[in-house]
């Protein structure tokens, strides 16, 4: 049963269906089912279709704002059902999508799930300059910096903010992680970055553990 209202989620999603996804979220509440799950197995995967399809050009920038829509109506309902004392806090992340870039639906899932895993999360929007990453890390005394990149014109967007880590003397003092459709873990491990993941569920994995080494 969970996983029908979990597909209906996905679905809706897809469908750019904003009441549809507001009133499958509200079917998860009402079962008592778990809203994490919901999130991971329900937006997070409609959100990858969608950005999947973005890619290969099927839909165009007015589809996609739709479904972040749809998303982030989801994510209004699931994420404040997450029980209190669930979770215990993580750390502190600043992310942003790279300059240049302003493709957001995959940023706006791992910022919502590292949130209901309990990192504290700042989230700099699109098109974010490599120095705002740093300044804003210094800030709120981040542990994790987070740089998305959607477009392979952009993810050097992506090393440019380790590049300025190392050149300010400030590269150990972060753990940073990178992803998005373009990035592949030898680009990662190319720039020097400390972790990559290709869906939002595993870099919330990536930064739980990458945390915990620390």
């Amino acid at each position: 049963m969970s996983e029908d209202l979990y597909a209906k989620l996905r679905d809706a999603v897809v469908s750019y269906d904003v009441d549809a996804v507001v009133k499958y979220a509200n079917e998860v509440i009402a079962k008592g089912l778990d809203p994490l799950e919901a999130i991971e197995k329900g937006l997070a995967v409609g959100a990858r279709i969608i950005g999947d399809k973005f890619d290969r050009l099927e839909i165009y920038l007015a589809e996609l704002i739709m479904a972040a829509d749809a998303i982030k109506a989801g994510l209004d309902i699931l994420l404040p059902a997450i029980p209190k004392g669930v979770v215990s806090r993580r750390g502190v992340v600043v992310i942003g999508t790279a300059q240049g870039d302003i493709h957001e639906i995959g940023k706006n899932i791992v910022a919502a799930l590292l949130k209901a895993y309990g990192f504290d999360v700042y989230d700099l929007g699109v098109d974010v300059p490599p120095l705002r990453f740093i300044e804003k890390a210094e800030e709120v005394k981040a542990d994790i910096i987070a740089i998305s990149a959607l477009m392979t014109s952009t993810i050097i967007g992506q090393r440019d903010v380790i590049e300025y880590l190392k050149a300010l003397g400030k590269r150990d003092k972060y753990i940073v992680m990178v992803g998005g459709g373009p990035v592949t873990r030898e680009w990662a491990e190319e720039i020097g970055a400390d972790g990559w993941a290709e869906t939002a569920s595993e870099a919330v994995q990536v930064a739980l553990t990458l945390k915990e080494r620390r």
